[in-house]
């Protein structure tokens, strides 16, 4: 019997791109596992055992296992799910480490200095020397670790990610519930997302913005007040904070248009959510974006309020009369994690 251990640890993070990935990852694999063959077990924070088939099969992590793992000789592979992490087995060499790689943000990060960006890929390329085989989301994603690492002929696989599913949409009393039609945008909020190109859009349409997301950066966000009011458009945009699943599920399939204008993205799971509601998709042309939305998508060449206007409008004149809800959806279905889940078992089963 082969063991995997499924590592979770991003998991003490609510309401993160990570957190899913693993929830929806995790649940898959459980369901495609050869059961006479395999036994597969989840490295877990204590509060977040209660989503798979057992708990039995929750292997508790402590902040403490940073320094040094529980004992793993009885098991074949550790699958790290997070490219900076601080849990892999370094020094045991018998288990063999699949590592994913979601992106290099990192580098295009203006903030960072050119010394700390130098500091990240020493790290990752750490992880790298330490796995047997790695897996990127995208093929961007995997171009960025070939130009700046060195994978020494390992294995490298993109496995796209799949689409969370939006199941029973419902707002509560406490929701915020738009009083007329609604761009809607979901996302950390911070200065990547972008969101405050989106700003002008609501000076020629009666629509209202709604943003969802935690904040992540105050700044940015006293950033896009003070340019709502700028605009004069203060009393249409709405920042919803951290939403339930069957909120963004409401809004998802509520509104009248999606947009993504971030410029760093290793994936974009949010373009495929609200590609399976076969919603206008209005996106940046940046990372790893046009390989997600691919020809079902409109696209921001640049961020001036006119060509951002124009995008909006010709997208949504092509939308209705080109009848598109049908394509986008159809598109979505390339992106579903049992296609992931049976995709990175293979990768295990090369290992053994």
């Amino acid at each position: 019997m082969k063991k995997i251990i499924f590592d979770c640890e991003r998991m003490k993070y609510p309401d993160t791109g990570l957190y899913h990935y693993c929830l929806n990852l995790g649940k898959y694999l459980e369901k495609n596992i050869w059961l006479q063959k395999e036994e597969l077990f989840f490295y877990t924070p204590p509060w977040e055992q209660h989503w798979s088939y057992t708990k039995a099969n929750h292997i508790t992590q402590n902040p403490l296992q940073k320094f040094i793992l529980p004992p793993l000789g009885s098991f074949d592979i550790w699958h790290s799910t997070y490219q900076n992490t601080h849990y892999m087995p370094i020094l045991n060499k018998k288990i063999r480490v699949v590592l994913s790689i979601h992106d290099l943000n990192f580098l295009y990060d203006e903030k960072k200095s050119p010394a700390k960006k130098q500091k990240y890929l020493r790290y990752l390329q750490s992880l790298i020397n330490r796995a047997d085989a790695i897996v990127c989301i995208s093929e961007f994603s995997k171009k960025d670790v070939l130009q700046y690492c060195d994978i020494k002929n390992k294995p490298l696989h993109v496995i796209h990610n799949g689409s969370n599913l939006l199941q029973k949409p419902a707002l509560t009393l406490k929701s915020y519930k738009p009083k007329r039609p609604f761009l809607f945008s979901i996302g950390v909020i911070n200065r990547k997302k972008n969101f405050h190109v989106l700003l002008p859009l609501l000076q020629q349409n009666t629509m209202e913005l709604l943003i969802a997301g935690k904040n992540d950066d105050e700044s940015y966000l006293s950033f896009i007040h003070e340019r709502s009011r700028e605009l004069g458009v203060q009393d249409n945009v709405h920042f919803l904070g951290r939403v339930s699943e069957t909120e963004k599920s409401w809004y998802f399939n509520n509104c009248s248009a999606f947009a993504f204008p971030s410029i760093s993205e290793g994936f974009g799971l949010p373009v495929v959510e609200a590609m399976s509601c076969g919603k206008p998709l209005f996106l940046s042309d940046r990372t790893a974006l046009p390989e997600i939305g691919g020809d079902v998508s409109f696209y921001f060449h640049d961020f001036n309020p006119e060509h951002v206007q124009q995008v909006f409008d010709l997208g949504m004149l092509s939308y209705y009369a080109n009848g598109l809800s049908k394509k986008i959806k159809e598109r979505s279905y390339n992106f579903n994690w049992h296609k992931a889940a049976r995709q990175y078992l293979e990768v295990y089963r090369s290992l053994y």
